[in-house]
């Protein structure tokens, strides 16, 4: 398991069907994102936790799937930063 960040861009013409379908794949699914819609910036953003990319894919409706931005991320602390400074 891992978290990731999900960014799906869709267009003014697109946003409404990409409402519905993040609507029809679940609340649970539709509760994940956050929408830039209504100031202009028709892009979902999600911070979700999932198996792995291709899970974390699965909650993008499909006809965004190969615009979406998916990113494996992880919180720092003072600790990991110390480490990675060490790794030189």
């Amino acid at each position: 398991m891992g978290d990731f960040m999900i960014q799906v861009p869709h267009t003014k013409e697109e946003c409404m069907r990409s409402l519905d379908e993040t609507l029809a794949a679940g609340t649970e699914v539709l509760s994940k994102y956050e929408f830039g819609c209504t100031k202009g910036d028709h892009t979902a953003y999600a911070m979700i936790n999932a198996r792995d990319e291709g899970s974390a894919q699965s909650m993008v409706p499909q006809f965004l799937r190969a615009r979406a931005k998916i990113v494996p991320v992880e919180r720092m602390t003072p600790e990991s930063i110390r480490a990675l400074h060490n790794r030189k």
